[in-house]
């Protein structure tokens, strides 16, 4: 009876394993397209990841980008498109200036700059082109979403379902493709370094500016991107509403731990992280510098496109100053090498392996512009952040390390040697900082799958199920006035009124009745 029973048990599971099985290889050597068009290497580190994961296992993967992968799989195959760094150089290369100007001025260069000369460019370079007027055949298209919506094309192109990787985890740009609610009360704007909680003036504030970009987003932005997407795709299978509308998944670039929870569609998921390799042996130079310092370690790092050699010369000289009276190490990324009067225990460098270096466990500090990516890798190691967030998204990701009890500030204006020291030696004497880093980072390691191994399974559930459309939510068939019902507001408004106004004629009637009753 027991071995019968063993068989019984074991019959069923030999057949889901074997079910798990097929399941799992009916989207082997699939083709897929992954478009890179950013020229920022942030927003690359990001996707090519993801791309070759999926090149690792099985998949034939075609991608278009900038940039040349170093370690490439064997069915990994690049379309360099040579010359869009060159074209990117109009845009402004030292990012500090970036802290002085006002909000309007960044998305001004996000809306107009950055789209212009990344959509103009990718639809219409040569080696794009000729990929467009192949014969070859897609099972997916993976674009990267970041003012990027007239390349979405390249998926109704080549007949094939359209995944999205959002690098800025969700936005304006992701949330209306697949009906992603986002109330201002709660949900705030990406780059007014505001959280979840919000007081009525913050709510007041993010709700203007929220509604103020939306509108600029459809009737402005969004018609300058149809436009290329016409010129670029004169005979579509899907016009440009359609297929805004017809995006099959979107993979997110975040995690709920770094910031808060949100309610998603299905086809929205986060995969923050996915980028974050394994720890490889440190450099000889760099192992000792940080297994000899007897008192931890500070890495100091403003990440790939804000340069410490920007740093006025006086910021600079005050972290010199206050680096130079540390009983601690510190590894500094610092773009130039002739920087003078660099203290014994400061060891600087161009490039260092930023992941390697975080997982040391003599790394107790993390002094980071803020960037999102940084600031993963941190909290996946369990390091405290110093913030000094210049644009962007980076005083939202602050804030929430503030907020949730791993962070301090430096605001880059107020920037000098007691400040500096004031934030070290805070982090350094209390506990409760790398305490709550290390809960943060429990949080993101706490899930039945892997960023890589989620990334894959969604990527491949859409490949199966052909753009699998039981994903998507209704609300995406919806326009602005019936998704927040604001028809149905109107009628009852004008049903009300027309009841109001019925009502004060009629007392008006037998008011003026009874007087005239009254005077007879």
């Amino acid at each position: 009876m027991v071995s019968r029973g063993g068989l019984q048990v074991a019959l069923p599971a030999l057949l889901i394993v074997a079910l798990l099985s097929l399941h799992s290889t009916s989207t082997e050597g699939a083709n897929i397209l992954g478009v890179l068009p950013t020229w920022a290497k942030s927003h690359y580190v990001i996707g090519v990841e993801y791309l070759r994961l999926l090149a690792e296992i099985g998949h034939n993967v075609t991608v278009v980008t900038p940039f040349e992968l170093a370690d490439a799989p064997e069915n990994y195959h690049e379309i360099v498109m040579d010359g869009i760094l060159d074209a990117s150089q109009g845009l402004e290369k030292n990012y500090f200036k970036y802290k002085s100007g006002t909000f309007l001025k960044i998305l001004s260069m996000l809306y107009n700059d950055l789209s212009d000369t990344t959509c103009t460019f990718v639809l219409q370079h040569p080696k794009v082109v000729k990929l467009l007027n192949s014969r070859q055949q897609f099972d997916v298209v993976i674009v990267e979403s970041f003012m990027t919506e007239s390349i979405y094309g390249m998926a109704q192109h080549f007949n094939a379902p359209l995944i999205v990787f959002s690098t800025l985890g969700s936005n304006i740009w992701t949330n209306g493709l697949v009906g992603t609610p986002a109330p201002y009360s709660h949900v705030a704007h990406l780059m007014l370094g505001l959280t979840d909680r919000m007081l009525f003036w913050e709510r007041m504030y993010n709700m203007l500016v929220g509604v103020g970009e939306q509108l600029y987003y459809d009737f402005r932005y969004l018609p300058k991107q149809k436009r290329y997407y016409e010129k670029a795709f004169p005979q579509p299978k899907l016009t440009f509403e359609q297929q805004m509308r017809n995006v099959s998944l979107i993979l997110l670039n975040q995690h709920f731990s770094l910031g808060s929870a949100r309610p998603y569609p299905p086809n929205m998921v986060e995969v923050g992280g996915i980028h974050i390799r394994k720890v490889k042996p440190l450099p000889s130079d760099l192992k000792r510098f940080i297994e000899e310092a007897h008192h931890g370690v500070i890495y100091f790092c403003m990440g790939s496109h804000i340069q410490s050699k920007h740093f006025p010369q006086e910021k600079r000289n005050a972290f010199i100053e206050v680096f130079a009276q540390l009983k601690q190490r510190v590894l500094w990324k610092y773009e130039d090498n002739a920087i003078l009067n660099t203290p014994s225990n400061v060891l600087i460098q161009a490039w260092m392996p930023q992941n390697d270096i975080l997982a040391h466990p003599n790394v107790v500090i993390f002094i980071s512009h803020g960037g999102l990516l940084g600031t993963m890798e941190a909290l996946f190691h369990g390091k405290p952040i110093i913030g000094i967030p210049i644009f962007g998204d980076q005083m939202t990701n602050v804030e929430n390390a503030i907020r949730s009890g791993y962070g301090l500030k430096l605001d880059y204006d107020d920037l000098n040697k007691d400040r500096i020291r004031e934030a070290i030696d805070i982090m350094l004497n209390d506990r409760t900082y790398a305490s709550k880093a290390s809960q943060h980072s429990r949080w993101f390691h706490d899930k039945p799958m892997t960023a890589t191994e989620n990334a894959v399974f969604w990527t491949e559930y859409v490949i199966r199920h052909r753009g699998a459309p039981q994903l998507r939510s209704p609300a995406v068939a919806l326009n602005f006035l019936q998704y927040h019902s604001l028809d149905i507001l109107t009628v009852v408004v004008i049903f009300i009124s027309v009841i109001l106004v019925l009502t004060v004629m009629l007392c008006n009637v037998c008011f003026r009745s009874k007087k005239k009753l009254k005077n007879n």
